[in-house]
């Protein structure tokens, strides 16, 4: 996997890489994409950050892994939130800035 410092410079694969597809196929890249899409638009809706500013916080990395990881096991992205990866929700928790 390549040295990524922030979250815009993921790929599709590199999550493949830490999904471990030995294969991907175009498919797997298009799915992967849109995964990839929609892990990061969730976090900038969770924490109320931007992109940009996402950028600037390493430790989102992992969290746009773990939801790309988590959405392509099951295939299906439901959230509520008695049902967010603990991980994922301390991290985020960290950096919320739309707490009401």
């Amino acid at each position: 996997m390549n040295q990524i410092s922030a979250v815009s410079q993921i790929t599709a694969q590199d999550v493949a890489d830490y999904l471990r597809i030995s294969e991907v196929t175009e498919d797997d890249t298009n799915t992967l994409n849109t995964l990839l899409t929609v892990a990061k638009a969730y976090v900038t809706q969770y924490t109320g950050q931007t992109l940009e500013n996402l950028d600037t916080l390493q430790d989102i990395i992992i969290v746009v892994f773990i939801l790309c990881q988590d959405m392509w096991d099951n295939r299906a992205l439901y959230v509520d939130s008695s049902n967010v990866n603990r991980v994922v929700e301390s991290i985020l928790g960290l950096h919320s800035v739309n707490l009401l």
